[in-house]
């Protein structure tokens, strides 16, 4: 009698508890979440006329998922996700997003969901490609609006999603670039006084002087023109990153935007070589125009150029770093610059010498000209300057 009253007790002890923590319960883990994507991916049955749940390695044969969304109107609901070319998402059956291009692509659902009728409350989200599977992994919820961040982050039990640029990435390629320019000034003072020295710029017989007789056969001026690409490619990380993604990048591999270290060290490579093959290219343009004996002489102006101009790119940096969340357009708009004239000025000098050689009035030179610098600098503009 007396275990049936201790387990009597007991029992009433556990409900009084459990009726008493119900509610925050109810408050910390709600039945129903609005304006997020979730894990639950349906696809359409074997006879395609209901959608059974979507089972990963099971149903690898279907172009299209769906799913079920719930969507508080007067709110914001973003998604993230990483998109193929020609990958197509529908909301209750009417088309309102297809990828042109390969890349990272943000959308709100909110906005297309005015004007439709829910069904049963709810809003069909399809997810289709014509000729693979959506790798639904990469939808994610991106939260924007910092008050509804600190909202949740204030509740228990909730989960924090970083949705911020992680500067240190940033400092520390810096430091590296400071420690790469303090060592080569170090160990090849002459190198290094010959490349930044103004008077050296305005010299055109400064290009037989030092490094720049062998611009790419030495093992200072591959450190030098690795410092360079170093520089450029923080920087070009630097205006792409929360502005837009990088197309030619997507194309090849998708990139998030938190992981800056692997976009710094991928253009770094990319600008590298392409600065290598440029000598390349020269000597087989040079072969069709007939005009080999300039190449060797605009090579050493293009190196020249862009390892002097290169040297300030690190100060475009340190604005970045420095004013980006206060003033992120006018930054955007001074990075945006500071490439574009390296470049364009970089033209305009191997123009000017190359002119103190043979003509550029010339039509054959200049043809040869357009071929070997317009040209590259219009594609370079819009792949890192005009590309959103």
């Amino acid at each position: 009698m007396r275990k049936q009253k201790h387990s009597l007790f007991f029992l009433l002890l556990y409900i009084l508890i459990w009726l008493a923590a119900a509610p925050v319960c109810a408050q910390v883990l709600p039945l129903e979440q609005k304006n997020a994507v979730t894990a639950d991916w349906l696809v359409r049955g074997e006879n395609g006329a209901q959608l059974v749940p979507y089972v990963a390695g099971r149903h690898t044969g279907y172009n299209a998922l769906h799913q079920w969304l719930s969507v508080e109107q007067g709110q914001p609901f973003t998604i993230g996700f990483a998109a193929p070319q020609d990958l197509c998402l529908f909301l209750n059956n009417q088309l309102i997003f297809k990828a042109d291009f390969s890349a990272n692509y943000t959308l709100d659902i909110a906005r297309y969901s005015k004007g439709m009728a829910p069904v049963e409350g709810k809003y069909l989200l399809t997810v289709w490609h014509p000729e693979q599977q959506p790798n639904i992994n990469t939808f994610r919820n991106q939260p924007h609006d910092p008050g509804l961040l600190q909202e949740a982050s204030q509740r228990p039990l909730s989960v924090r999603m970083r949705d911020y640029v992680n500067q240190n990435a940033f400092i520390v390629f810096m430091l590296l670039i400071g420690l790469l320019y303090g060592a080569l000034r170090t160990n090849f003072p002459n190198d290094f006084s010959g490349l930044f020295r103004l008077d050296s710029f305005v010299r055109t017989n400064a290009l037989e002087e030092g490094v720049l007789v062998k611009p790419i056969r030495s093992l200072s001026s591959l450190l030098f023109l690795l410092a360079f690409s170093l520089t450029l490619a923080l920087l070009i990380a630097a205006i792409h990153t929360h502005v837009q993604q990088f197309q030619l990048v997507n194309q090849l591999f998708p990139v998030s935007e938190a992981d800056i270290t692997t976009k710094v060290l991928f253009y770094t490579l990319l600008i590298f070589v392409v600065i290598l093959l440029k000598y390349l290219f020269l000597k087989i343009m040079g072969f069709i125009f007939g005009l080999e004996q300039v190449v060797r002489l605009q090579y050493r102006e293009f190196i020249r150029s862009i390892l002097f101009l290169g040297i300030f790119l690190p100060l475009v940096m340190l604005l970045y770093l420095a004013l980006n969340t206060v003033i992120p357009g006018t930054i955007l708009l001074i990075s945006n610059l500071a490439v574009s004239m390296v470049l364009i000025v970089t033209l305009l000098r191997v123009f000017s010498v190359v002119n103190k050689k043979a003509p550029v009035l010339n039509l054959h030179l200049f043809s040869y000209l357009c071929a070997t610098e317009v040209i590259p600098l219009a594609i370079m503009l819009k792949l890192i300057v005009f590309n959103f």
